[in-house]
Order: structure tokens, then C-alpha cells, then sequence
């Protein structure tokens, strides 16, 4: 399979050009060669994109972006299937959470369609300043021109559409770069976009090198936003980059989730191994972190151990796999090091931490510190530590002893305890009785000190995607 760029709908794939093979990361077998796009072709796909802009997507009625982005929804449902696949092959990803990740991107552009008919405004009561009398006022949100969508490997087909849902919503267009490692889906949605009735030039698809197209994107003086999910380094050298641009960042986390006393044990035990392990733990807001209350801790840990030691390991595309590989090698090889690094300091392994080429068993740490790195950073990996605890105030201030604040679980009968330390959590979310992983698309996601900037779930990144414009009437007569 040789898969290239898409601009205005013609795609660019020439024998002579560069490529970059697409692997699957559980057998390494090649699935796909994409054509490396170059500078020309970003610059083209980008005025392109503005072109589009003005001539018609600024004007599209929103009637008709949201038929373009239910007919994309009812098209991705009927090849569920297809798609899912794709995923289980290009990220690793076991079949069962692939097809999960479909039912969500087709949700989320169900979502888009809905809140396309529904982008409000208000009217200004003028006339409760002095001198307002006989004054109208009213806002509207109007579109910003281009987008740039820069998305991840983990969630190839629903992060994307996090991103390119909500800015067809809102009338703007779409320069859309995937992440290398997973290509494909972006590549089968684009396609989808347009069968769906997209005018070709208001999604432009760019197969590329972050670090060949990534910077002259995000500084082109034609692009308006920039929306990224990906690493904290990466976000930092955009936000840098982007100069008076919107940003919205959606960066790493190390979330914790706490486990008090009164905590139903049992539910709590079966959701943390899923949240931890779902995807070999390459989900920002994996369960990487639990904190469980003295009382619970010898009870727990052992049940945990022994529900992570039944997981089914093995190829993604196998419909009883339960975990799968990591991304690549390299990804997994860092990650071992992380183990080891803190086992030479101390910290013990429950379980797990054997490293097979991308196949890092699923590991649970006890006895660790807070400045070790499979604490302190984002292991991004299938990694989790245990660590009891007496007091609330102690675990409030173990959980906030982060660079990160992305979302968090708190499990507890008392809710006047669970409010209280939801309140009290440094996070851009946090889930009572619920796992830190369960994200759902309607919601507002974001992450706050270096979790990110802005926030995702549709009609929240609809907002981030518009200005708001005020126009004022003056009613009064004017007499000569």
C-alpha cells in the first residue's frame, strides 16, 4: 500500500519521492509506504485551505456542515470494521479497543453535526450603561479561516476527529498531519470526509516529517489555530512557534487515582487494570499513578496483581487480546529503563516488566519515590505504581506533586469527602468514582500547569475554533 498527501482531493504520490514505512508494531510486518510530502506541498495544501476558506466554507450555511458531517458519521459506522482493523494494525492497538475507538469517532461527529445548528450567541443589555439608551447589542461567533490539526499515534482515528470535527463545524478548513506511525485511518477518513460532500479543498491531508513540515505549519502566517496532542517538549516548541495564533494544547499527564477507605473495592480493582493497561498504557490519561489508603492496601494489591496477570497478551488483531504491543522499540526499550532505573533504586516489582522487542508485560511498582521517573514523568507506557496512604491531606498533596494536571479518579462513598478533594485536585478534570482513563466526547478535556492550554469535547473546541464578535446598533434618531 503506497499512500500520499491529499490536496484539494488530488493525491500526491510520485515514484521519485521520498518514503517512510508504516510497520505493524506487534509482528513488525510492513503495511503501507507513505510519500513524504516537502515544503511545496505544505505551502500549497495551506493556501489551498485559505482559498477554500473564503470562497466557501466561510459562508456554507450550518445546515449544511452538519449534513456533511452526519453523512461522514453514517460512513464510518458502515465500515466500522475497515477502520478498526486499520487501527489494530497500524498502532498495535487489541481489535476490542479499536472497534471502541470507532464508536467513539463516529459519536464524536455525530456530536458535530448537532452542535453545528447550534453555535449561540446573546444580546448585550446596552442599556445598562450610562448613555446606552436606544442601544442595540449582540455577538456572534464567527469562523478563524485554517486549522492545523496535529495529532498523535494512541488515538489515530478519535483524537483526529476531536480536532477536525468541531472546525468543519464551525466553518473553518483543515490542514490535518497525522502522526507518521499511523497514517492510514487519517488517510481512509480524509477520503471519507470528502465522499461525504466536503468541499476537497477544505481538508487537506499532509504526510510528513514533524520535523520538516511541523514548524513552517504552525508559523505559516495563513494558518489561524493550531490544535495539538502529543508531548510536552513538542507542545512547548509550538506554543513558542505559533506566535499570535489560537493554540490548544492537549500535552502529558501522570494521573492519579485514590482509593479511600470506604472505596468499593472489588469495581475499583477490575476498572484500574483496564485503566492502566488499555492500550499498553499509551493513553495521556492512564491510571499511572494509584493511591490506596492503608486499610486497603495488602487487599488490593494482591487482587490487582492477580487480575493483571490474567490479561490475555498477544496480537492486537486476535479478538480475545487484552493487550497488545507498544508503538515500537524504541518506545519500549525507554520504557524497561524506566523499570529498571527504579528498581536499582529501591522501588519493587509486583508483576511484569519483561521486555520482548515492542512487548513490555504489564508492570505494577510498589515502593517507590516521588522522584523517580515512572512517578515524576509521563511513562506513557504500561507502567503503574501502588502507594498506600493514611490521610486525605497527605494523598491531596502526594496526588499535586506533579508538573502535570490532566484528570484524575477519586473512589469513595463520602461525598462530601469526594467533592471536597475534587475541589482540591490540581487538574483540569476529575472523575468521582471512576477511573482518571475514562474520558467521554462531550465533555470539556483539558488539562491545566503543564497538562496543556484550551480544552477538547466538541462543543468546547467549536468555541476555541470562532472569534466573538460584537455589533452594536445605535437606535437613536437622528435629527438635523
Amino acid at each position: 500500500m503506497r499512500i500520499g498527501s491529499i490536496i484539494n482531493g488530488k493525491e500526491y504520490k510520485e515514484e521519485q519521492r521520498e518514503t517512510l514505512a508504516v510497520h505493524n508494531p506487534y509482528n513488525q510486518e510492513k503495511i503501507a509506504d507513505i510519500v513524504l510530502a516537502n515544503i511545496e506541498d505544505l505551502n500549497k495544501a495551506i493556501e489551498q485551505s485559505y482559498d477554500t476558506f473564503h470562497s466557501t466554507m466561510k459562508t456554507m450555511p450550518a445546515y449544511q456542515r452538519a449534513n456533511i458531517l452526519l453523512k461522514t458519521a453514517d460512513l464510518l459506522e458502515d465500515r466500522k470494521e475497515s477502520f478498526a482493523e486499520t487501527i489494530a494494525k497500524e498502532a498495535g492497538k487489541p481489535l476490542k479497543y479499536s472497534r471502541g475507538e470507532v464508536d467513539r469517532a463516529v459519536q464524536v461527529l455525530r456530536f458535530a453535526s448537532e452542535r453545528a445548528k447550534h453555535i449561540y450567541s446573546e444580546v448585550i443589555p446596552l442599556d445598562a450603561a450610562v448613555g446606552g439608551e436606544n442601544r442595540l447589542g449582540f455577538t456572534k461567533r464567527t469562523p478563524l479561516g485554517v486549522v492545523a490539526a496535529i495529532t498523535p499515534f494512541n488515538f489515530p482515528l478519535n483524537l483526529s476527529l476531536h480536532k477536525l470535527a468541531p472546525a468543519i463545524a464551525a466553518g473553518n478548513t483543515v490542514v490535518f498531519k497525522p502522526a507518521e506511525k499511523t497514517p492510514i485511518s487519517a488517510y481512509m477518513l480524509v477520503q471519507l470526509f470528502h465522499e461525504a460532500g466536503l468541499p476537497t479543498g477544505a481538508m487537506n491531508l499532509i504526510m510528513g516529517k514533524g520535523e520538516e513540515v511541523g514548524d513552517p505549519l504552525v508559523q505559516h502566517e495563513k494558518v489561524h489555530k493550531v490544535t495539538f496532542t502529543g508531548s510536552l517538549p513538542v507542545g512547548k516548541n509550538i506554543r513558542e512557534k505559533a506566535g499570535f495564533k489560537k493554540v490548544t494544547l492537549e500535552l502529558g499527564s501522570n494521573s492519579p487515582n485514590i482509593l479511600f477507605e470506604d472505596a468499593d473495592m472489588k469495581q475499583a480493582v477490575e476498572d484500574l487494570v483496564k485503566g492502566a493497561f488499555a492500550f499498553s498504557g499509551q493513553v495521556c490519561i492512564s491510571a499511572q499513578r494509584i493511591y490506596v489508603h492503608h486499610s486497603l492496601y495488602d487487599s488490593f494489591l494482591k487482587e490487582y496483581v492477580k487480575q493483571t496477570e490474567a490479561l490475555t497478551i498477544g496480537d492486537p488483531t486476535n479478538e480475545n487480546t487484552d493487550f497488545g504491543p507498544m508503538i515500537n522499540k524504541d518506545a519500549a526499550e525507554r520504557a524497561k529503563t524506566w523499570i529498571d532505573d527504579a528498581a536499582s533504586k529501591g522501588a519493587k516489582i509486583a508483576t511484569g516488566g519483561e521486555l520482548d522487542g515492542t512487548m513490555l508485560t504489564p508492570t505494577i511498582m510498589t515502593e517507590v519515590k516521588n522522584d523517580m521517573k515512572i512517578i515524576a514523568e509521563e511513562v506513557f507506557a504500561p507502567i503503574v505504581s501502588i502507594i498506600p496512604f493514611e490521610t486525605e491531606e497527605e494523598v491531596v498533596k502526594l496526588s499535586n506533586d506533579s508538573i502535570y494536571g490532566l484528570q484524575a479518579g477519586v473512589f469513595t462513598k463520602d461525598i462530601n469527602r469526594a467533592l471536597r478533594v475534587a475541589n482540591e485536585l490540581e487538574m483540569g478534570g476529575v472523575w468521582i468514582n471512576e477511573i482518571s482513563t475514562y474520558r467521554q466526547d462531550n465533555h470539556p478535556y483539558g488539562g491545566v500547569k503543564q497538562s496543556g492550554i484550551g480544552r477538547e469535547g466538541v462543543k468546547y473546541a467549536i468555541d476555541d475554533m470562532t472569534e466573538l464578535k460584537f455589533i452594536g446598533i445605535n437606535l437613536n434618531e437622528k435629527r438635523l
